[in-house]
């Protein structure tokens, strides 16, 4: 009989998310109900802002949808963003006509490098939009001083970060800038789908919570819209999972951190090594903390030696009963973005880093010994 199969990914669903969304089933308000603004404060709490800064949204697109909008970035403008990351991150600056300009990353922390940020810039340069990739915090408080230097707007993308803190020992979300998390069900924590948007201002958040309920504003009359908007409300069903999740969060993230230590310790054994520390042609592990930063793990990705076959790795894995991903293809080379002008050798960390990465089977009841599992196969693939 052959061995389970060993997912990608697994959200943590028990009673207590039973539990609440029955309450929201019998109570008949499935949508726009007492469970989103209990949602929102909870998540405002959790993050360290004040409440009325959050709107939660379906989607993490939509709160970066909603974030661009904020910084009224539109048709002409220019933000510079990263090349390695979920699409989202640029599609939705070309929802508002605006345009990424793509910058190569960090080695180590696969986010963008501020040094490469501000050789690039020039007038025609007229935001940032980094990411926290993989759930390590971007050099923040460096972008934050080259944008006020040149007078720029920035957006954090924080769909992969909640929990991530910074170099200042802050929060991902919570240093003033519009910030957009999001809760796809291999995230940190889930809700299905579902978002939310930490806006810079009081102000901006009452108009992002109008433009997420197609345009109306609280207390409105049915049917009655002040301005542009979109359908992209959470329900009440989703916002009820969200409570239950924030509840369990910090286990969450304790048992994600120790599966990430367990894995690293294992490929250690083999000859991975940190970035920077080895060859980095080699096997390299994905950097954990570092000094006051802390990774909020959101999936664990090995750079595979340059001379391995990767897509052939996944394929014997899969053959193996064990799911395995490529994270991420780059961007810039994306057909949508070769159409318009992105070419293959712009930016080489970032696509080195693309061509060998590898996502392993990660999610916080991952069993040990599915853990074991997956190393001895992978270790037997790789010959070590």
């Amino acid at each position: 009989m052959s061995a389970e199969r060993i997912p990608l990914a697994r959200p943590v669903i028990g009673a207590r998310e039973e539990e609440l969304v029955l309450e929201v089933l019998r109570s008949g308000m499935l949508s726009l109900g007492p469970k989103l603004g209990e949602f929102e404060r909870g998540f405002a709490s959790r993050v360290g802002v004040e409440p009325e800064l959050v709107s939660a949204v379906s989607s993490g697109t939509a709160a970066l949808h909603l974030a661009v909008r904020e910084q009224g970035w539109g048709t002409g403008d220019r933000v510079v963003t990263t090349p390695l990351s979920f699409v989202a991150s640029s599609n939705c600056l070309l929802f508002e006509g605006a345009e990424p300009v793509f910058c190569d990353v960090d080695p180590a922390t696969l986010t963008l490098d501020p040094a490469a940020v501000e050789s690039m810039l020039d007038e025609r340069i007229d935001g940032l939009l980094p990411v926290h990739i993989f759930g390590f915090p971007a050099a923040i408080a460096e972008l934050e001083r080259i944008a006020a230097a040149h007078g720029l707007g920035l957006v954090e993308d924080c769909a992969q970060a909640l929990g991530t803190v910074d170099a200042e020992g802050r929060e991902a979300g919570s240093r003033g800038n519009p910030s957009a998390f999001a809760f796809y069900a291999n995230k940190q924590m889930a809700t299905g789908e579902g978002g939310m948007l930490i806006s810079g201002s009081a102000e901006a958040a009452d108009v992002a919570r109008s433009e997420r309920n197609q345009g109306r504003a609280p207390g409105m009359k049915f049917m009655d819209h002040e301005r542009l908007g979109f359908n992209y409300r959470i329900t009440d069903l989703q916002a009820a999972l969200g409570i239950a999740q924030l509840e369990r969060l910090d286990d969450m993230l304790a048992a994600r951190a120790a599966i990430a230590s367990r894995y690293s310790e294992r490929f250690t054994a083999i000859g991975a090594t940190e970035p920077g520390a080895g060859d980095p042609d080699d096997l390299v592990l994905p950097l954990a903390d570092r000094g006051v930063e802390r990774r909020s793990w959101f999936v664990y990705v090995l750079r595979l030696p340059k001379s391995v076959d990767r897509d052939g790795v996944i394929a014997e894995l899969d053959r193996r009963g064990i799911d395995a991903r490529p994270y991420l293809p780059c961007i810039h080379l994306l057909d949508l973005y070769r159409e318009r002008g992105w070419r293959e050798g712009q930016f080489p960390i970032a696509e080195d880093f693309s061509r060998r990465s590898l996502a392993l089977p990660f999610y916080p009841a991952l069993p040990e010994d599915s853990q074991e599992r997956v190393v001895r196969e992978l270790t037997d693939i790789l010959g070590r």
